[in-house]
């Protein structure tokens, strides 16, 4: 135990980032991250599912490096119901190097004992359009741990582009029961993944990098109108 005046950290544990690739947050625990990343601009090597993380993370001809950031999409609330996923391992090859830790960015969550320089909760998720579904292989990406910020260091235009070629939303009208409950109405992480009938006051505002054709549906932040 610390007393008040002397603690074991200065700052706190969480910190919330916002930025070009989270307008509306992301999470990142640097008391658990390795301080030696927290200013750091590297080269995206995406996974844009689980099952393509689970294929290729520790294939040996995986194009990766200890500078590039490890991008895992497709594992937010809407996606996947936002899994304990976000804590993505070290590629097989870098680990037999000794590399213990490097930059990771998605939309899901882990385990609050997890250990490493993890950028979690992404919102708006990829699923709906969020700029996260932007990010191709080689892209840079900036994270500041000292001015709270993670960017996609890509030109407007180009983010304008991609945006466009974006497949609209699926709307999973096979699904029935609980699961399409879920899919309808859960809310984004910045709102906790609640219900979006259980949420007492409307907040209609959105991410300006969400196409609106992909949000209205998922990305309620307020009670349903139905």
């Amino acid at each position: 135990m610390h007393p008040v005046d002397d603690p074991i950290q200065k700052t706190g544990g969480l910190l919330w980032l916002s930025g070009s690739l989270a307008p509306r947050g992301a999470l990142i625990k640097r008391s658990a991250a390795d301080p030696a990343l927290f200013e750091k601009t590297g080269r995206a090597v995406v996974f844009t599912s689980l099952e393509d993380l689970a294929a290729r993370v520790d294939d040996p001809d995986l194009d990766v490096e200890p500078d590039d950031f490890l991008v895992l999409r497709n594992a937010g609330p809407v996606a996947t119901g936002m899994p304990e996923a976000g804590y993505l391992p070290i590629p097989a090859k870098l680990a037999a190097r000794g590399v213990r830790d490097m930059v990771r960015l998605s939309d899901a969550r882990m385990s609050g004992t997890a250990y490493g320089t993890i950028v979690l909760h992404i919102t708006p998720e990829a699923a709906i359009g969020g700029p996260l579904a932007l990010v191709r292989d080689g892209d840079r990406i900036s994270l500041s741990v000292r001015t709270a910020r993670l960017d996609l260091l890509v030109d407007e235009n180009e983010r304008r582009r991609r945006r466009a070629a974006l497949p609209t939303a699926e709307t999973h009208r096979s699904e029935y029961g609980y699961r399409k409950l879920f899919r309808d109405h859960v809310l984004q992480a910045d709102h906790g993944c609640d219900f979006d009938y259980c949420v007492p006051a409307p907040n209609a505002d959105l991410a300006e990098d969400v196409p609106t054709n992909l949000v209205a549906r998922s990305d309620r932040t307020g009670p349903a109108r139905r």
